[in-house]
Order: C-alpha cells, then structure tokens, then sequence
C-alpha cells in the first residue's frame, strides 16, 4: 500500500482587489480617541486599498482613523478604518475609504513610482 503525501491546506482566497507594495512611508494618525494629538507609525506596505502598519498602540477592528501618509515632504491625507489587528506582532490593518480622485491618483502615481511602472 503507497499513501499519498499529505497536501498542504487550501489557501483562504485573496481579498484585496489590489497588489500590496512593500514600504516604510511614515503615517500620522489621530483617531476619536487620541483626537487632541497625532501619534506616529510606520507602513510595512500600501496599496490603493489600505495600508499594513506597525503600532504599539491596540486598535479595534472597525475603528475609524484619520491618516496621513508622509511621503517627500508631502502629506496625503485619507480616512480609513481598521481592517483587522495582529497584536503578536503589532501589526494593523485599515482600509482606505472615502477616497477622492486626487489622493487616489496619488496613490497610484506612488505605486507606479515603487514598482517602476509609471503612468
């Protein structure tokens, strides 16, 4: 008798609708919370949909924030929502909504730029 070897498990389906991009762009944010101060991360990667950041600070899933990325001096404003948290590394996800045709250009001219694609 000859046994199969065992299969590795199904991956989950991807959700995003967009490649992530590795990069470490500076990120101010406030959130209704900690509204009277900015506090300050860094992405470990960004797409036109949302952002993977490294924070000490614990975020719940669904919690709205305002952000900026910093990149070049230039501060590119977006609102976004907390997609998911990973506390063992202090990693969190948001997702970008509301996003205008300007700071979604941006994003794509940013994107072009990292992966030497430009429009």
């Amino acid at each position: 008798m000859t046994l199969a070897p065992e299969l590795p498990p199904p991956r989950p389906p991807e959700r995003r609708r967009e490649a992530r991009i590795p990069a470490r762009v500076e990120v101010r944010f406030t959130d209704a919370v900690h509204a009277a101060r900015v506090l300050h991360a860094y992405s470990l990667n960004f797409s036109l949909g949302g952002l993977c950041l490294r924070t000490r600070r614990p975020y719940a899933v669904g919690r709205p924030l305002s952000l900026s990325m910093v990149v070049g001096g230039e501060r590119l404003p977006l609102e976004a929502v907390v997609a998911w948290v990973r506390p063992s590394d202090g990693a969190v996800g948001v997702r970008f909504v509301n996003v205008g045709e300007g700071p979604r250009a941006r994003l794509a001219e940013l994107i072009g730029t990292a992966t030497g694609q430009h429009s």
